[in-house]
């Protein structure tokens, strides 16, 4: 993750484990999910490693998590990360807020429909 994107190995870690805490509560969500831009940046450092990638989504989610972007926009929005979160929180994992925030910087933007299971079409 450091690496990927030219942060500090604390904030990486930091960033991972909201990416990993995200694709958990995805896999049994009722609601829609969308990541915040810095969890964005975890989902796509995790989702190049794919071999441990389809592992955890195997293992958590029993099928595979697919990334959703929606190029230029769209689907990020405050109040659908602020749900996120809440949910995130609700599910009993840790939410670190200063992470959670929609700076309208993402060129690749992930709708609300991250996480859907593409099997079932």
């Amino acid at each position: 993750m450091a690496t990927h994107n030219a942060q500090t190995p604390e904030r990486a870690e930091r960033i991972a484990d909201q990416a990993v805490a995200f694709l958990a509560t995805v896999a049994t969500a009722t609601v829609p999910m969308v990541p915040s831009d810095d969890v964005d940046m975890g989902l796509h450092a995790f989702i190049l490693h794919t071999k441990a990638y389809a592992q955890f989504c195997d293992q958590h989610a029993g099928r595979f998590l697919h990334h959703n972007p929606a190029p230029g926009g769209g689907g990020r929005t405050l109040e659908a990360v602020t749900t996120t979160a809440h949910a995130m929180k609700a599910a009993g994992f840790m939410v670190f807020d200063d992470l959670w925030t929609v700076n309208g910087e993402s060129a690749a933007q992930c709708d609300s429909d991250c996480g859907r299971d593409y099997r079932a079409n």
